[in-house]
């Protein structure tokens, strides 16, 4: 299936570009959530028609997701979870996780933009997260995973 891209897509191509896709990812994920249209005689004729219109808002949405990007690189989050001595934790620390403490400093996130290559954390330690914004813009995030404290104390009633 041929279809014209109304937006720049990851490992796919650019606005404008006709490119030949699998016709189920054509007729279920990008023709119904307007990233593409069929490439008909047309839809060709209607896309060069709104081709300036969709450029101006490609570039709107690259630099609201630019001006995202430089928020979350500036951010900088600690978690707190139960480990044992040699800095295992009992658990994980996950994307929800993650996407809970970048909330609290005030920065929106999305839980299809934090990417865990290689699963959730189980470890102590200081992790560089890759966060994937619109446009193909790419950000990263400092969190840091420490044991937490026992606050209860043994013994008292």
């Amino acid at each position: 299936m041929e279809v014209i891209l109304l937006e720049k897509i990851h490992k796919l191509g650019e606005l404008g570009d006709q490119v030949k896709v699998k016709p189920g990812y054509g007729r279920n994920y990008l023709i119904p959530s307007g990233k593409a249209v069929s490439a008909t005689k047309e839809n060709i004729a209607r896309f060069e028609a709104r081709r300036a219109e969709l450029e101006n808002h490609q570039q709107e949405v690259r630099g609201e997701a630019i001006t995202r990007a430089e928020k979350l690189n500036a951010v900088a989050v600690t978690i707190a979870r139960k480990a044992r001595e040699e800095g295992k934790l009992y658990g994980s620390v996950g994307i929800l996780d993650i996407i809970d403490a970048v909330l609290q400093t005030g920065v929106k996130l999305a839980k299809n933009e934090v990417h865990l290559p290689d699963g959730s954390i189980h470890a102590i330690g200081v992790y560089e997260i890759s966060i994937s914004l619109p446009a193909d813009v790419e950000a990263k995030i400092k969190v840091t995973v420490i044991a937490e404290e026992e606050t209860a104390t043994q013994g008292t009633p």
